[in-house]
């Protein structure tokens, strides 16, 4: 029977009661439940809103049913309707009465969303601890490759020659600003509804400064019609899980292009790579192919939470089940793709030779010596003009800037002279960048010591 079922005449209709059940999937959150019904009872009872004695009792047997669950010994059925219920019926069966009065001063909808948010934060710990070791990881790696030269491309086209130290970095502030996000977006779930009841508050004597304090939640709601029906914080998870995933899913677009025979750039570890099932010689890179797959699913839980808060009028609406399946969803796929991403790229071999030597062509110096005839004194746009043209000659004769003689360099501007040719190098194009957070030697060590120190490395 329904702890509600006062108020009906006849009993829930077998495919309705399987429609409306959330057991299914909440009760993942039996510890949240549990220890968000302890610290309420205890509460009641510090306010003598139900006898001491009872709020004894209910907390011990709290306690007993969680390390029953923890042991395996308790299963939930669609008939518990939801962890919340199915908690109480097993808590109201062993101790009888007392049991009863747990629920007072409390809705399932107060209680439901202070469930939804001790988890959440759990899950940003976790997500937090999953992006620390592979920035951790990103930075090992960036040490190591101080002195290894590769291109930078843009619109994938080879650009201007890099240190793969500075690309690795690129992603490092990239994953940077995730962390930072997840915490604020912990900020702002660490808000507690508990005891604002269904949506009006409630008519005892509560206490939610205390719930706040055994709880360890930072703040509590000031608005109770906010507090039951604000999904902004889960909304603002799966927003950071979205752009966190991207960010891998670019990163391992890269290593996908990057492994692929035509540039044989890295070697993913055939503990991360498969083979095909009729092409013996394939060593497919499906890890990170499956990391950038599920980054569409982590955007699809957004898009789904989204769209089931677009229209809802205040306070609580039953259309707010549908709230946990993305946040947990989205948690369980960021959480599988960054472990497995870190532990890939550990493993990814760089092959420094094959990067180094693909900085030969593309006209990665072109801007280079554009700076150098600007060094001369002639403005950037007409010194863009004549290297556009000395361009389109080394395509035509198949030759390279750092290649043509001075004779030739002289038929496009008699600036030209000698000292050209260390300007063009690839070591000066790298060496010769001055700004801050550029590619140089030199600005790549101030990040790595930077980073060191920030993150006591």
């Amino acid at each position: 029977m329904k702890l509600w079922k006062g108020r009906f005449t006849k009993e829930e209709n077998s495919l309705a009661n399987e429609f409306n059940a959330s057991i299914g999937f909440d009760q993942r959150m039996w510890k949240q439940d549990i220890t968000g019904s302890m610290a309420h009872a205890k509460m009641l009872g510090k306010q003598g809103i139900i006898p001491a004695e009872d709020s004894e009792k209910i907390i011990a047997a709290l306690a007993e049913i969680m390390a029953d669950i923890e042991a395996g010994k308790i299963e939930f059925s669609v008939e518990d309707e939801d962890i919340h219920m199915g908690i109480e019926k097993i808590l109201t069966a062993r101790i009888g009465d007392a049991g009863k009065r747990l629920h007072t001063a409390r809705s399932r909808n107060d209680q439901v969303a202070v469930d939804f948010r001790l988890y959440q934060k759990d899950a940003i710990t976790d997500i937090g601890e999953c992006l620390n070791n592979l920035l951790t990881t990103i930075y090992k790696i960036a040490e190591e490759n101080q002195d290894t030269v590769m291109p930078g491309f843009t619109h994938l086209q080879k650009a201007q020659p890099v240190l793969l130290a500075q690309h690795l970095l690129a992603y490092y502030n990239m994953f940077s600003r995730d962390l930072s996000r997840f915490g604020d977006c912990l900020a702002r779930t660490d808000w507690m509804p508990l005891g604002c009841g269904a949506l009006a508050g409630t008519t005892y004597n509560t206490d939610r400064q205390f719930l706040k304090e055994e709880l360890g939640f930072a703040q509590v709601c000031p608005n109770s019609m906010d507090a039951v029906s604000d999904r902004d914080f889960a909304i603002e998870f799966l927003s950071c899980c979205s752009i966190c995933a991207m960010h891998l899913s670019r990163f391992c677009e890269e290593l996908i292009i990057w492994n692929s025979p035509d540039f044989g750039w890295v070697e993913m570890d055939d503990a991360f790579a498969t083979g095909s099932s009729i092409m013996p010689q394939k060593k497919n890179p499906d890890m990170a192919e499956l990391v950038r797959g599920k980054t569409g699913r982590v955007y699809g839980d957004l898009m789904a939470m989204l769209t089931v808060m677009k229209g809802l009028p205040l306070a609580y609406n039953k259309d707010m089940q549908e709230d946990k399946e993305p946040v947990f969803d989205a948690y369980d796929t960021l959480k599988a793709s960054m472990t497995i991403f870190t532990e890939m790229l550990a493993t990814t071999t760089f092959n420094k030779e094959k990067m180094a030597l693909s900085t030969k062509n593309g006209f990665m110096n072109a801007t280079d010596a554009a700076d150098y005839l600007v060094s001369k004194g002639l403005p950037f746009r007409e010194c863009h003009e004549i290297i556009g043209k000395m361009v389109l000659y080394c395509i035509q004769n198949q030759t390279a800037i750092e290649d043509l003689s001075l004779e030739e360099l002289k038929q496009f501007s008699e600036i030209f002279e000698a000292d050209v040719y260390e300007k063009v190098s690839v070591k000066a194009c790298i060496e010769g960048k001055k700004s801050e957070g550029s590619t140089s030697w030199e600005s790549v060590k101030k990040q790595l010591e930077d980073i060191k120190k920030a993150k006591n490395y």
